[in-house]
C-alpha cells in the first residue's frame, strides 16, 4: 500500500465515522502519512485525529481510537496502534504490502507515481531571470509539475517568481547530466558546488551512488536472466528490505512535494535513499553459491526491478541519464 492509497483509507475512516454519527466533523480533502517520528511505531503515522480533534469537540485520542477500529478493518492493514496525543501508527501487512506495492510499479513503469493532483489548476507561470541554474530548475519543474497533472509557463525577467542560488561557476564543463545534477541536487536556497567531485566513482558522490544503484539493477536483471529466474512480487523474506520498500512507496509523495513546492532537490534526495537503500541489499538478490533459487529471491528480483524503474524515472523528470552498463 503507497501512501497515497493509505491516505485515501483513513479518509475513508473518516467518513464512514462520519456516516455513522461518531464524529461530526467535515471530511477533509487529503490526510498526511508520513513515516513514523520519534516514539512512533509501525511503517506509516498519521495525525488526522488531532487535526479533527477541536472540530469534533473531542479529545484527539479518542478521535484516534474511532478511526483505529475502522483502519483496522481495512484491507492490507495489520494493525494500527494509538501513540503519543492521538497519532495512529499503522502497520501494514508485509506479504500484501510488498506484492501490492512491486506490482503497482511494474504495471506503471516510469510513470509510477504520476497522478492529477495538479489537474484542473491554473497553469504555472515559472517567471526566471537568465541564469543557467534558473533555466536548469525550471527545466525540470516542467517536467515535475506535468507528472502530477499540472502545466507550466516558462518566462523570463522580472519580477522573478523562481530564483535559486545562482552557481559561483559555469557548470558546463562538467558535462550535461553531472551538471544538472550539481544544480539540482541543492535546496534552491544553497549555493552549488561545483566541483570534480560530482564526476568521481565513489560513494561519496550521490549522482555516482543512484546511477550505479540503477545500472545494477540491471545488472541483476541480465544474471537473474542466465539463471532461468523469473521476477515474481511477493513475500521476499527479508526485515532489511523495509527501507527500500518504504522508501518506493514514498515515491509518488516525494513527486507531489517536488511539484508543489517547486523543489526538484526533494526529488533528487529521494532518489539518493532510494539508492541507498537497494544498494544495502542487492547482494542478497540472487541465490549464492549452492543456495538453490527460490520464491524469495524471485521476488527480491521483482523488488530490485521496480527499484531500477523507479531510479530511472526519477532521473528523467530531472533530465539526467540512467545507465544501464556503469
Amino acid at each position: 500500500m503507497t501512501p497515497v492509497e493509505l491516505s485515501r483509507t483513513v479518509l475513508r475512516a473518516v467518513r464512514s465515522a462520519v456516516e455513522d454519527g461518531e464524529l461530526d466533523v467535515v471530511v477533509p480533502s487529503r490526510a498526511v502519512v508520513t513515516p513514523p517520528g520519534p516514539g512512533g511505531s509501525g511503517d506509516y503515522a498519521t495525525n488526522i485525529a488531532l487535526r479533527l480533534a477541536r472540530e469534533a469537540g473531542r479529545p484527539p485520542r479518542d478521535v484516534a481510537e474511532i478511526l483505529r477500529a475502522r483502519l483496522c478493518r481495512a484491507d492490507r492493514v495489520a494493525d494500527v496502534l494509538v501513540s503519543g496525543p492521538g497519532f495512529l501508527n499503522v502497520h501494514l501487512a508485509d506479504d500484501l504490502a510488498t506484492s501490492a506495492l512491486v506490482r503497482r510499479i511494474r504495471a506503471d513503469g516510469e510513470r509510477y507515481g504520476y497522478s492529477e493532483e495538479c489537474a484542473g489548476d491554473e497553469p504555472v507561470l515559472l517567471r526566471v531571470p537568465f541564469d543557467v541554474r534558473a533555466e536548469v530548475v525550471a527545466d525540470s519543474l516542467v517536467r515535475i509539475i506535468a507528472s502530477q497533472g499540472g502545466r507550466v509557463e516558462v518566462a523570463h525577467g522580472e519580477p522573478a517568481t523562481l530564483r535559486p542560488v545562482p552557481a559561483a561557476e559555469d557548470p558546463a564543463p562538467l558535462g550535461g547530466d553531472a551538471s544538472r545534477w550539481a544544480l539540482l541536487h541543492p535546496a534552491g536556497h544553497d549555493r552549488p558546488r561545483i566541483t570534480a567531485e560530482h564526476l568521481v566513482q565513489r560513494e561519496s558522490n550521490p549522482l555516482f551512488r543512484v546511477r550505479y544503484a540503477h545500472a545494477r539493477t540491471c545488472a541483476l536483471a541480465r544474471a537473474g536472466a542466465r539463471l532461468h529466474l523469473v521476477p515474481e512480487p511477493g513475500d521476499t523474506a527479508q526485515t532489511d528490505a523495509r527501507p527500500l520498500l518504504r522508501a518506493l512507496a514514498e515515491y509518488p509523495h516525494a513527486l507531489a512535494h517536488a511539484a508543489r513546492h517547486r523543489a526538484p532537490d526533494r526529488l533528487a534526495r529521494h532518489l539518493v535513499g532510494t539508492a541507498d537503500a537497494f544498494l544495502a541489499v542487492q547482494h542478497t538478490v540472487l541465490p549464492l553459491g549452492d543456495e538453490k533459487p527460490s520464491a524469495a529471491h524471485r521476488a527480491r528480483l521483482a523488488l530490485a526491478e521496480a527499484a531500477g524503474t523507479v531510479l530511472a524515472g526519477g532521473l528523467s523528470l530531472l533530465g539526467i541519464s540512467a545507465p544501464v552498463h556503469l
